[in-house]
């Protein structure tokens, strides 16, 4: 059985090793068959962008000529190679490693890394340049260009960056201030771009470009407008990220049944599949939905190690890269990003229009939020509208990173310490029982903790919030919100992850009261009960319930901090 290529980001590597590789190779043929040859093309981190550039650069090496056949005879490019297979001196960047924390860093990793990449080509293709790290990174760039030229002759480069945008995300997430300075009008790394640019008249042919926003593209790249952005091209949606055929390719390649397949398939799916990356698509939306293909790996690795579905479902190494939402949220001034956030705790649909692109000097609306957590993989697609698209969530992974955040910031709030919260007991009363009393008290605890102005906009769905986000930390359970069943949308249906036979399945609806409308109609509470019944009555009698062999249904309706809990 072969190995899967976790952690290994350059080809040659996985093809000498004999890993398992999802071939893309057929998108080396459809970017060369563009009129443009300078592509920009961007997705979340984790997604594999790195190897495919390190797939083209094997492809286009004109050094690499007697290794062609072993690196790619059992790919679709091998078998249909392109006129232009290594025809190209390759230049490659890659801005993934630099150190934010001060501007003066920041310029000097960027020239020093431009420097590297420089030296490294200079000797590869044994050209007599001396590579002076004493100038800037820009006038390094163009002393080879003009060097390439003359002792080249009648050759070109094939420019290849990864992560263009790594540390303008890290500016911009957290030293706004220094972003600006970093990419303005007068910055160093806008005139590199622009020297780039001037290269493309004599030595560059082609640039392939990948990061994960386009932040930067107004602002860094202003004296760089040549490049053909694909990132939300139909044509293109899988080019980068697994589809579902490719896990179960990855799956047979590890010689996994097909019973264990089916088992295996919807775990996979509920975290790591999701991603729509274009607002082209009209119908047939989930055929375009793709998975995240480092966490894929991750897991199918964990499983052929341990023989079993691992206890943690995502790598603790790719998870850190997805927990700076607070940043990102902090750039945008409006009030309502907090109402952002609990929608998609919760699942509910945000509507946006998609920006396009960004521009630092703009000020961070709600529009400009919820189209950067799109770029970055917070959110995906869900319905394209006439000029709006509804966004969510896409996945378990990314949800439970949510809400972890959402207590997280509830916690400081209400001065709770989340370690603090006694999840064994909790989980022990739920699994074992079918008992939410522990749960029912430390939501009750951060809802005493609210201020007179929460309570302002206080309803249900802040109720089903804060216990959504504690089931989700818990991670014993599998938590579906506003789950469609029986002609309704039931609140919160909790499932256990293992022992289902064994363990119990939790339905709760809720309910709110107006303190003041309680006052003057204490027969309120027993409506909202009964109408919490009657919910409940039909979710239990639809097929997708009753498939839960022990099950507890509960209404809990809220009067201001109080928390009134009626099992069905």
């Amino acid at each position: 059985m072969r190995k899967l290529p976790t952690g290994i980001s350059n080809y040659e590597e996985l093809v000498r090793d004999n890993c398992i590789y999802v071939d893309k190779t057929m998108y080396i043929e459809k970017l060369e068959n563009l009129s443009d040859k300078r592509i920009m093309f961007l997705r979340p981190r984790k997604f594999g962008k790195t190897l495919f550039t390190s797939t083209i650069e094997n492809y286009y090496d004109i050094l690499k000529k007697d290794k062609f056949n072993i690196l790619f005879k059992d790919t679709y490019i091998g078998k249909n190679p392109t006129k232009n297979k290594n025809s190209y001196h390759i230049l490659r960047f890659n801005f993934s490693g630099i150190d934010t924390s001060k501007i003066e860093s920041t310029l000097n990793d960027f020239k020093d890394s431009v420097a590297v990449s420089i030296e490294g080509f200079v000797k590869k293709y044994n050209m007599d340049f001396y590579v002076n790290f004493e100038q800037s990174a820009e006038s390094m760039l163009n002393s080879l260009f003009e060097a390439f030229k003359y002792q080249k002759s009648n050759q070109k480069i094939y420019v290849i960056i990864d992560e263009y945008d790594h540390f303008a995300n890290e500016l911009l997430g957290f030293k706004t201030e220094e972003f600006k300075n970093v990419v303005s009008k007068n910055g160093k790394i806008r005139k590199w771009y622009e020297i780039l640019k001037k290269g493309t008249e004599s030595v560059v042919e082609r640039i392939f470009i990948t990061g994960v926003a386009p932040i930067t593209l107004d602002s860094t790249t202003s004296g760089f407008n040549i490049a053909r952005d694909l990132t939300k091209d139909i044509k293109f949606n899988d080019m980068l990220g697994f589809c579902k055929r490719d896990v179960e390719y990855l799956m047979d390649e590890l010689e996994i049944d097909k019973e264990k397949q089916s088992k295996l398939m919807p775990v996979i799916k509920d975290n790591y599949d999701g991603y729509i990356f274009s607002n082209m698509i009209k119908e047939n939306i989930d055929n375009f939905r793709m998975y995240n293909s480092n966490m894929t790996l991750y897991f199918l690795n964990s499983y052929i190690e341990q023989n079993q579905i691992p206890e943690q479902l995502i790598d603790t190494n790719i998870i850190s890269d997805y927990r700076k939402i607070e940043g990102f949220l902090n750039l945008c001034k409006d009030n309502r990003k907090y109402e952002i956030l609990e929608k998609i705790v919760l699942g509910v649909p945000i509507e946006s229009e998609l920006t396009e692109k960004f521009n630092a000097e703009l000020i961070w609306t709600e529009k400009e939020l919820i189209s950067l957590l799109f770029y970055l993989g917070y959110l995906t697609i869900v319905e394209k509208g006439y000029s709006k698209c509804k966004f969510k969530a896409p996945n378990d992974v990314i949800k439970k990173i949510y809400s972890e955040y959402y207590l997280s910031y509830l916690s400081e709030r209400a001065k709770i310490e989340m370690n603090l919260i006694d999840t064994e007991k909790i989980n022990y009363e739920m699994l074992e029982f079918g008992r939410i009393d522990k749960i029912i008290n430390t939501v009750e605890q951060y809802l005493h903790s609210l201020s007179n102005r929460d309570y302002i906009r206080f309803d249900e769905k802040y109720v089903k919030v804060i216990f959504y986000s504690i089931c989700k930390m818990l991670g014993t359970m599998i938590v579906k919100s506003e789950l469609e069943i029986s002609e309704g949308y039931a609140d919160i249906l909790l499932i256990p992850r293992e022992k289902i036979e064994e363990r119990y399945g939790i339905l709760i609806e809720f309910k709110y009261i107006k303190q003041e409308e309680y006052i003057k109609d204490n027969d309120l509470l027993q409506k909202r009960q009964e109408e919490a019944r009657t919910q409940l009555e039909r979710y239990k009698s639809s097929q997708e319930i009753k498939l839960i062999p022990k099950l507890k249904a509960y209404s809990v309706v809220a009067i201001k901090s109080k928390l009134e809990v009626k099992e069905i």
